[in-house]
């Protein structure tokens, strides 16, 4: 069905079709016609982090900010659901227009800027959800909030989202709010990631249980820099790394329409990039950390070596927007192929 309903979609600006097709999805959820949008892959259980995954195939962040489609999305057969980013506060995001497709390199460009409307009411929205299967949220600093400020944003996500949480996914490489991405600078890391630690074992003792933080990584990073954040990341023993946001490289879209638009490039000039510091953090951790393979997957064989490379887990967002939710089950079938003996 997607088939058919991607050249309309492909006739409206970027963002308003994001919008159309989320309730799209949501009223075939209603209606009990998700059978025509993907069919259920069969299960292909992982456990990462101490999480029993039905399969290893994700969304990722950002298609669904505010959690309010969760149950719908579930049901098109992810094995699980990444929402957010959420910030302390509602925040309207960049200025319009903020959102591109080049559909000759199956790629989308995005300023966005963490537009949501708090973590509030992300709170409320996933409490309401009748999924029970893995939920991640992502979380980042309002637009208004100083780096040296950051950490007090992350932490008062931490503590309303731990609850309904799966995992938490802390985000400091999007390219499109300005400076985030200064975080993940070695010696700023340490202190901001141990602070974060501590505040996840207290949640834990608090909760009676313990839920998984992650680190979301940009695929920007120099071989040093990669060498100084695999450093801290063992030193506080953070669950989880997903390698990676979007880049603000060019080169793959060089002289294309809208390639001089400031944002995250996403979709399939990303994969390469993002593969290679997948597999060099993969080294860097020597199994020590888990991994999730997020970016430029449009097809199986993406999701599969994403899997080569060293991931646990995959999740993609702008392989929806091309592909559809067919893509879900391929990627579940080419990993399950790949493992088979």
């Amino acid at each position: 069905m997607y088939s058919f309903a991607r050249p309309f979609l492909f006739c409206l600006d970027a963002e308003r079709a994001h919008d159309l097709a989320l309730t799209a999805i949501e009223a075939a959820y209603r209606t009990g016609l998700n059978p025509l949008l993907a069919a259920k892959p069969a299960p292909l259980p992982a456990k990462v982090f101490d999480i029993e995954f039905p399969n290893p195939v994700g969304l990722a962040a950002g298609l669904d900010k505010n959690g309010a489609h969760i149950d719908a999305l579930a049901a098109l057969g992810f094995g699980f659901i990444e929402v957010g980013t959420t910030t302390p506060q509602p925040q309207p995001g960049n200025p319009k227009p903020r959102m591109w497709r080049l559909p000759e390199h199956f790629a989308v460009i995005n300023r966005l800027g963490f537009n949501n409307a708090g973590v509030d009411a992300l709170v409320r929205n996933a409490e309401r959800a009748r999924y029970s299967g893995v939920l991640g949220i992502n979380i980042g600093r309002n637009k208004d909030t100083s780096n040296d400020r950051a950490v007090d944003d992350y932490l008062f996500c931490l503590e309303r989202v731990y609850a309904r949480a799966s995992y938490v996914t802390v985000n400091i490489s999007s390219p499109n709010t300005q400076g985030l991405r200064d975080l993940q600078e070695e010696e700023t890391l340490k202190r901001f990631i141990g602070t974060l630690r501590e505040a996840q074992e207290k949640l834990a003792a608090q909760h009676g249980t313990r839920k998984p933080m992650l680190l979301k990584i940009a695929p920007d990073l120099s071989e040093a820099e990669l060498d100084g954040m695999a450093a801290v990341l063992l030193v506080a023993k953070i669950d989880g790394l997903i390698c990676t946001n979007t880049t603000i490289d060019r080169s793959a879209i060089a002289g294309a329409p809208h390639a001089h638009e400031a944002g995250g490039l996403s979709g399939k000039p990303l994969f390469q990039k993002a593969t290679s510091v997948l597999r060099g953090m993969a080294k860097r951790l020597g199994g020590k950390i888990p991994l999730v393979g997020v970016g430029g997957i449009l097809d199986g064989t993406a999701a599969a070596d994403k899997i080569s490379a060293g991931a646990s887990l995959v999740q993609f967002y702008s392989g929806m927007i091309y592909r559809g939710p067919a893509l879900i089950g391929e990627s579940v079938e080419a990993i399950r192929k790949q493992a088979a003996p």
